[in-house]
């Protein structure tokens, strides 16, 4: 089943928005808009053909500076909500 979320960032990071998409489990695209561009093009592929399980364990938690937050971080919550999404659906 094909999934897409489109997440609005904590005003805490630089970025302010991430589209995501999935098909069943594994992530397919990650599209982070604002932010350090390397950094958020780094991020995103190195997320996706993964499952959206392993990327929330991965970066869960991820600190940026005393933020308490940052941007793998807010992803990590952008792929949280995906899940939901599908939970709602079964």
């Amino acid at each position: 089943m094909k999934r897409k979320v489109e997440f609005i960032t904590s005003e805490k990071v630089c970025s302010k928005k991430m589209i995501v998409e999935a098909e069943d489990d594994i992530i397919t695209k990650v599209e982070i808009i604002g932010g350090c561009p390397g950094n958020t093009k780094g991020v995103s592929k190195l997320c996706e053909g993964r499952k959206i399980d392993e990327v929330i364990a991965l970066l869960k938690g991820t600190p940026c500076g005393n933020r308490g937050t940052s941007c793998p971080d807010q992803l990590s919550k952008a792929l949280e909500q995906l899940k939901e999404k599908e939970e709602a659906l079964v």
